[in-house]
């Protein structure tokens, strides 16, 4: 059984930083690509980041600069590192895998910008 377990949200003011980690088990995370997508209250999901098994990354045009994602395949972990956080990055933040044509996603964790 697939599973994404997102931790590392919480409450920090404009312009801090947070670092999220999605623990994955249940497929083969090495070769997978990973993904982070994002839904603010009200809105749809938006995506914001992956990262191929090689270690190429991409990234939405707004998150660019600010956010790094990795991947420790030892530790089947992805992660986000979220620097200079603006108000408008208020999201619960979720992980992603397609495996095979369905796409498994994590529980997702919070993260508020407010001063």
């Amino acid at each position: 059984e697939v599973q994404l377990v997102e931790s590392g949200g919480g409450l920090v003011q404009p312009g801090g930083s947070l670092r999220l980690s999605c623990a994955a088990s249940g497929f083969t995370f090495s070769t997978s690509v990973m993904t982070w997508v994002r839904q603010a209250p009200g809105k749809g999901l938006e995506w914001v980041s992956k990262i191929y098994s090689d270690g190429r990354t991409r990234y939405a045009d707004a998150m660019k600069g600010r956010f790094t994602i990795s991947r420790d395949n030892a530790k089947n972990t992805v992660y986000l590192q979220m620097n200079d956080l603006k108000p408008e990055d208020t999201a619960v933040y979720i992980c992603s895998v397609m495996v095979g044509t369905t796409a498994k996603r994590g529980q997702g964790t919070q993260v508020t910008v407010s001063s």
